[in-house]
C-alpha cells in the first residue's frame, strides 16, 4: 500500500478558514522542495485523500502542510478538527512542477501565490539552495483577509536583500489590496521593490493559486515571450496545475 499512517504532532490555526498541521515523517519519504503529496483520513474504512503541497523542507524530520477549511469538504471538514496524537495517511509518491528543477537558472525568481498556494513556496524559501540559484527571490502572497497571511512573521523576519516579501489583502484595508498577478502585470511590483521589469531572458516565475490567477498569469506570460515548462523540457515559468489549491 503506498500510504503510511503518520501521527499529528502539532496543529496551528491561522484564521477561521486556514490552518497548518505537522506530521511525523516516514523514514523513507523523499521529495524535492516545492512538490506535493496526497494525504487523507479514513472514514468507515474508506480513504478520503487530497493533494497538498509540502511546507516543510526535504531536510526536515517532519512533514508540514497548509490547508483551507471547506465546511462541506469531505476531507477538510474533518481535517480541521484533528488534534495532536491523531493520525493522517500519507502517500509515498510526491510530484509537482514548482521545484528548482522545473525552471532554468536566472537572475530573479518570482513566486506568486494566492491563499494556500503559499505552501510549496515556503518549502523553497526555507531552502538555502534557492538563494544560491538566484540573485533575489520575490514572494507575493495574496489572501482575502489579513489573518490568512500564514507564516507572515517568519517571512517578515527572513526578508532582506535576498528575499523580498510582499503580502496583499483583497477584502480588508491593507497596504496592498491588489492581487499578486495584478501587481506583476501592471509593473507596480517592480517599481515598489526598485527592481528591473521581469525579463523572460533573465528571470523566472513560479505560480500557485486559484484557477483564475493561474490562468491570468499564464496567458500574460505566454503573450509576452515567456515559455512554460512542459514534459518536453524546462522553461522560464511554471504553474502548479495538477490540483486546485482550494482543497476540499
Amino acid at each position: 500500500m503506498p500510504y503510511s499512517e503518520q501521527t499529528v504532532t502539532a496543529v496551528r490555526p491561522w484564521s477561521d478558514r486556514t490552518f497548518s498541521l505537522t506530521l511525523t515523517r516516514p523514514a523513507d519519504f523523499v521529495f524535492a522542495n516545492g512538490e506535493f503529496v496526497t494525504i487523507g483520513l479514513k472514514q468507515e474504512g474508506k480513504l478520503i485523500a487530497r493533494a497538498y503541497s509540502i511546507v516543510s523542507t526535504q531536510d526536515d524530520d517532519h512533514l508540514e502542510f497548509l490547508s483551507i477549511h471547506v465546511p462541506d469538504g469531505p476531507l477538510t471538514s474533518r481535517l480541521v478538527n484533528i488534534q495532536p496524537g491523531d493520525t493522517v495517511w500519507v502517500n509515498s509518491k510526491t510530484t509537482g512542477s514548482l521545484t528548482l528543477a522545473h525552471v532554468l537558472p536566472g537572475r530573479n525568481l518570482y513566486l506568486l501565490a494566492t491563499g494556500t498556494g503559499l505552501a510549496p513556496f515556503m518549502s523553497m524559501i526555507r531552502d538555502p539552495a534557492t538563494y544560491a540559484a538566484y540573485e533575489k527571490v520575490i514572494l507575493v502572497h495574496t489572501v482575502r483577509n489579513e489573518a490568512e497571511l500564514a507564516y507572515r512573521d517568519e517571512l517578515e523576519s527572513s526578508a532582506g536583500d535576498k528575499l523580498r516579501y510582499v503580502p496583499t489583502v483583497t477584502r480588508e484595508p491593507f497596504a496592498h489590496s491588489d492581487r499578486c498577478s495584478d501587481l506583476f502585470i501592471s509593473g507596480e511590483l517592480f517599481k515598489e521593490l526598485d527592481l528591473p521589469q521581469a525579463d523572460p531572458e533573465l528571470d523566472r516565475v513560479l505560480i500557485c493559486g486559484n484557477p483564475d490567477m493561474n490562468h491570468q498569469m499564464t496567458a500574460y506570460l505566454r503573450e509576452n515571450g515567456w515559455t512554460m515548462t512542459n514534459h518536453r523540457g524546462i522553461g522560464n515559468f511554471s504553474v502548479e496545475a495538477a490540483f486546485v489549491i482550494q482543497h476540499t
